[in-house]
């Protein structure tokens, strides 16, 4: 068979260990071709390509980010690029494509495959935010990267007495900031799932002060807004993808805090740190357990599906089962925490 095989969105660690495992187990045990669209979807829709074989895929499975490149492209040039996508697929002789991504590039996998193309999806999302699956990989180094921020801030907080406003992704969802903030002791965390009242975290804080103590870590995702009304904010507004630009929550609440408390806040914003670098152990295990099973799935026939972690055991889930809806954190895991608004 002939497979290809592309990364899109976001960029995510374990990126590269999901190319190599499809390159390993379609090469070596099944005696396929495997080649790599360059820059996502736009790779596809513009015949951009590199043949992937065992020398190409060597050394990767520690790198984090992607060796094909990733991109986004707008969902109308999607759309408008399904025929242009087909004739690339049937020119270049491929018995089915493999996208790897997030949110968006599942939504356009199933565009893709909706219009005929043989396609088997893989989830990738720092965000944790697929619904069909347990977890995705990346979402483990990610909570690592900020959970060693988050320890390394005390320090400095409690140095100059401040209050530090910490700022990770988490555009719809608050898994990194819920998993971080519990792993390092934060005292409150502010997730995009529940509007957060500016008045209660405002107490929180400031009775820690009370009581003497010298600092204090607030976690917030960026997608995290204020109950309406409740302070003033700015919404930013959207790009062209269709997604919301954030004007920096973590900036607008340590102003808030500070007015309020009369102690220094500082927002710190760890941005596309959480993106980058090696991958832990566990997130390369999950991305090449998703690589070897995408091209079994390929083998059977599969298309139209994708990937998914339940309990232990991967299993196949129709793609548009997975665009569905986003999995949010749930209102029962606010009190495991103790500190979520």
């Amino acid at each position: 068979m002939r497979i290809g095989v592309l990364t899109s969105g976001g960029d995510c660690p374990g990126l590269n260990a999901v190319i190599r495992s499809v390159v390993h187990r379609a090469v070596v045990d099944h005696g396929d071709e495997v080649i790599g669209f360059r820059d996502g979807w736009k790779g596809l829709l513009e015949c951009d390509y590199l043949k992937l074989d065992l020398d190409a895929v060597g050394g990767i499975l520690a790198r984090g980010g992607t060796i094909l490149g990733s991109s986004r492209v707008q969902p109308s040039q999607l759309r408008d690029g399904v025929e242009r996508a087909r004739g690339h697929v049937e020119e270049l002789g491929l018995d089915a494509v493999i996208p790897i991504g997030g949110e968006g590039t599942l939504k356009a996998a199933r565009l893709m495959s909706d219009s005929g193309l043989p396609i088997v999806g893989v989830p990738k999302t720092i965000d944790n935010d697929i619904a069909v699956t347990d977890v995705t990989f990346g979402f483990d180094t990610a909570v690592g990267v900020a959970t060693e921020a988050l320890d390394r801030l005390k320090t400095t907080a409690e140095s100059h007495q401040r209050v530090l406003v910490v700022e990770v992704m988490g555009r719809h969802t608050g898994w990194i900031a819920l998993h971080s903030g519990m792993a390092a002791g934060a005292h409150a965390i502010v997730v995009p799932e529940r509007p957060f009242d500016i008045e209660e975290l405002a107490r929180r804080v400031g009775e820690r002060f009370e009581a003497g103590k010298r600092f204090a870590i607030v976690v917030v995702a960026e997608g995290a807004k204020p109950a309406p009304g409740s302070m003033a904010f700015d919404e930013g507004g959207k790009d062209i993808y269709g997604h919301e630009r954030f004007a920096g929550i973590a900036r607008q609440l340590s102003i808030e805090l500070e007015q309020r408390l009369g102690k220094e806040a500082r927002p710190v914003i760890l941005g596309h740190v959480q993106r980058g670098g090696t991958p832990t152990a566990y997130d390369r295990v999950l991305a090449t357990r998703f690589g070897w099973h995408a091209v079994e799935a390929v083998h059977r026939g599969e298309f139209g599906r994708m990937t998914a972690l339940r309990g232990t055991d991967i299993v196949m889930v129709e793609l548009a089962e997975a665009v569905e809806t986003l999995k949010t954190v749930p209102e029962d895991r606010y009190a495991e925490a103790e500190c979520v608004l």
